[in-house]
């Protein structure tokens, strides 16, 4: 049934339905046909839709109670995990919830690349998606300044003095972000302020997100055009949200896991330590889900070098797209393509662990080898590989094709004319 075809049956829900169609979007949302073959690697949107929500609830809890002062920050985190009631477990759900967001994302955009969700007709879909992921970083990058321990403070300091690299508005810049002369309470003041405000930008995307996902509807991981209702769809509820309950509970028990058993596993030591302007860290390091970013803008010995590759490196993502230029989305059918996903992710992989590492010796080798690999995937193997492989046959469709693997893209292609 359709959403316009729907009527409630009672008095009341046609008289709300008909003023505020909200009960037609469930009804939508219910019956929406979606590609029957999705595997788990679909349930990670979801999952993350449930990240954002667990941080914006454990966020406007844990604000009641923060102090975004400099004399009094640390303090008040302090109070939180030993005076509020269960203070402890809401803050450990909040940090380490956005380490939890940040591995659901990376799995989401991933599975993106792997099975072409970014091509035509998604493209704004993919957009969207890249503005959020944006977006993420800078709440965390700021929420990470909040706790105002040593590596709050130094890292602040190194990244804030980042835009002063970028020439005649430098400056000005990094004086606005400080609200000083240099990192104090001004600045803890505007990332607290844009801390709690950027989630709510988010939650805005993320509308707009899955709003613009239902106009040319679920990519599928072989990834070809179906036509919806057939065969090759089923109702959205319950057959998917079945599957993403199942693996949202899964995805619960790994969080569980980390807040009860490993709560700071993720986080650095240093961060312990009240904030003290006239003592620096050994290292100083962001939190782990930044760390590739991180190595690449060490890579290059020139400030404002550095700052431009890592920038390219996340605005790179929103032109992929226009870069890819196969006409098959999934790499299920690009045998090359596929052997350089995977290149890229064990790339990344090394960039985050260098990420991690002094930069100096092999750490920085490794940083300025995989730093070029990056761009080189994008700009060179993406359009080239896409133009010179030799793709797999295609299937006709998803019930019948996928299942027994014997029908390819021209038996396709006489089916679509005689339709």
């Amino acid at each position: 049934m359709s959403d316009h075809e729907y009527q409630p049956t009672s008095k009341a829900g046609k008289w709300f339905n008909d003023r505020l169609p909200l009960l037609s979007l469930v009804s939508h949302l219910k019956d929406y046909p979606t590609p029957k073959n999705l595997n788990y690697w679909w349930t990670f949107g979801g999952i993350l839709t449930f990240c954002l929500l667990t941080q914006i609830i454990t966020g406007i809890v844990l604000a009641m109670h923060y102090v975004a002062h400099a004399d009094l920050a640390f303090g008040s985190v302090e109070h939180i995990m030993r005076d509020v009631n269960y203070g402890w477990l809401i803050r450990y759900i909040h940090s380490n919830g956005a380490s939890m967001f940040f591995l659901a994302v990376y799995i989401h955009i991933f599975r993106s690349l792997f099975y072409g969700s970014y091509k035509s007709p998604r493209e704004i879909i993919w957009i969207i998606g890249i503005l959020i992921y944006l977006l993420m970083m800078a709440a965390a990058f700021m929420g990470y300044v909040l706790p105002w321990g040593q590596m709050s403070f130094w890292g602040a300091t190194v990244i804030t003095n980042l835009f002063s690299a970028i020439p005649l508005v430098g400056e000005s810049i990094t004086t606005w972000l400080w609200g000083a002369y240099s990192v104090d309470n001004p600045t803890l003041n505007r990332f607290f302020s844009l801390h709690y405000l950027i989630p709510f930008l988010i939650l805005g995307l993320v509308v707009l997100h899955i709003w613009a996902l239902h106009v040319p509807g679920n990519n599928n991981p072989v990834g070809i055009d179906i036509k919806k209702p057939s065969k090759d769809t089923v109702p959205f509820h319950p057959y998917i949200t079945i599957k993403d309950i199942f693996a949202l509970l899964v995805f619960m028990i790994i969080f569980a896991g980390f807040v009860f058993f490993a709560p700071n596993v993720l986080g650095h030591s240093d961060n312990y330590i009240p904030a003290n302007p006239m003592v620096t860290p050994a290292h100083i390091v962001p939190e782990w889900y930044l760390l590739p970013f991180y190595a690449i803008l060490r890579s290059v010995p020139d400030k404002l070098g550095g700052v431009i590759l890592m920038f390219s490196a996340i605005f790179i993502l929103f032109i992929l797209p226009w870069l890819d230029t196969s006409k098959v989305r999934s790499a299920v059918f690009r045998p090359i393509y596929r052997q350089f996903f995977w290149i890229l992710v064990l790339d990344i992989l090394v960039l985050g662990y260098v990420g991690a590492m002094p930069a100096e010796g092999i750490y920085l080798v490794l940083a300025r080898v995989g730093t070029i690999y990056y761009f080189l995937h994008f700009l060179v193997i993406l359009p080239v590989v896409g133009y010179l492989e030799k793709t797999d046959p295609l299937p006709i469709n998803i019930s019948d094709a996928v299942m027994s693997g014997s029908s390819n893209l021209s038996i396709a292609k006489k089916d679509e004319k005689k339709v």
